[in-house]
């Protein structure tokens, strides 16, 4: 049941060509970010030195991350690890430094930063989880989510819808990947988790938007396409908005409060969910207006048997 119903339609198709520019503009400018600035991958992907040590009271994440910041160990990863007083410290690789040198470095920077009586637990050399074959693998794994979403969406509604949806998909991806590429935040494994998920919440709008489109082209004959696509963007709005702000508001709340290492994870959440919102009113259904849909595209041809009139008309 919908919270609220508004009396008249809005247009947004009016504004289809100026969307469609827009969004075109910036995917472009998205990927000549990402040509040229790259992204910053984190340990995740890059690999690096894992140091164990134990305090003798509860350690402060926060005073610990600003200890190794000062001592030139600005993207050192702190997290407790199993208890309140054990802490894993995760440091790039650094070329000619031991990772024995390191962990004895490390150690005595803690000791005068905090004055606690600290000892080592363990230090070896982490290789990256995902690296190279991540990026193959992964690439890969994205294309063919892509395709099976693809004839999912082509089977369920029609080509045109599934081209848009796909398109809306990617763009919302590059987008987002791209924002960490301008901004130069560090994108780690948290980040592509997040991604994923911008893109089950894109996709769920964009079905939900199609849905209403294809049923209100089978009820409304009297209208255009681009009429019948207002009215339903229009009827859908107030759930996209209430869906919306709520997830917001949630992201918010792990933006501000979440911790130094959830932050990528809710900046790329909080920007997807905004661009994905964005892509399934503008993007999909200009995608599929401007590739000609029509209620004829979604009505199924009924085919009559031959003969099926005699036999209505016998006793």
């Amino acid at each position: 049941m919908e919270i609220f119903r508004l009396k008249n339609t809005i247009t947004f198709m009016r504004h289809q060509k100026a969307a469609l520019v827009f969004s075109i503009f910036m995917m472009v400018t998205a990927a000549v970010t990402l040509y040229i600035d790259k992204l910053n991958f984190g340990l995740d992907f890059t690999g690096g030195t894992l140091i164990e040590v134990g305090f003798e009271k509860t350690a402060d994440l926060g005073q610990i991350r600003q200890i190794m910041k000062n001592n030139d160990f600005p993207d050192a990863v702190v997290q407790l690890y199993g208890t309140s007083r054990d802490v894993v410290i995760r440091l790039a690789q650094r070329e000619g430094v031991k990772a024995s040198m390191l962990g004895n470095k490390v150690l005595d920077i803690l000791k005068q930063g905090t004055g606690q009586t600290i000892t080592m637990r363990r230090i070896e050399f982490v290789g990256a989880s995902v690296g190279d074959e991540l990026k193959e693998q992964g690439g890969l794994a994205m294309l063919t989510a892509l395709i099976c979403i693809l004839m999912y969406v082509a089977f369920r509604f029609e080509w045109r819808f599934a081209l848009g949806s796909v398109i809306a998909l990617f763009h919302d991806v590059i987008l987002t990947i791209g924002l960490f590429s301008l901004l130069g935040l560090e994108f780690d494994l948290t980040v592509l988790a997040a991604i994923l998920a911008v893109i089950g919440y894109s996709l769920n709008d964009t079905i939900v938007v199609s849905d209403r489109i294809r049923e209100n082209f089978r009820k409304i004959r009297n209208k255009s396409a681009a009429e019948v696509i207002d009215i339903s963007l229009t009827q859908t709005l107030s759930r996209t908005i209430i869906t919306s702000l709520t997830t917001l508001l949630v992201l918010a709340a792990l933006f501000w409060k979440g911790g130094e290492l959830i932050h990528g994870f809710a900046t790329a959440l909080l920007f997807g969910v905004f661009v994905g919102t964005y892509s399934s009113v503008y993007v999909a259904s200009s995608i599929a207006l401007a590739l000609g849909i029509s209620r004829e595209h979604l009505i199924p041809e009924v085919i009559e048997k031959e003969g099926a009139d005699q036999e209505q008309m016998m006793p």
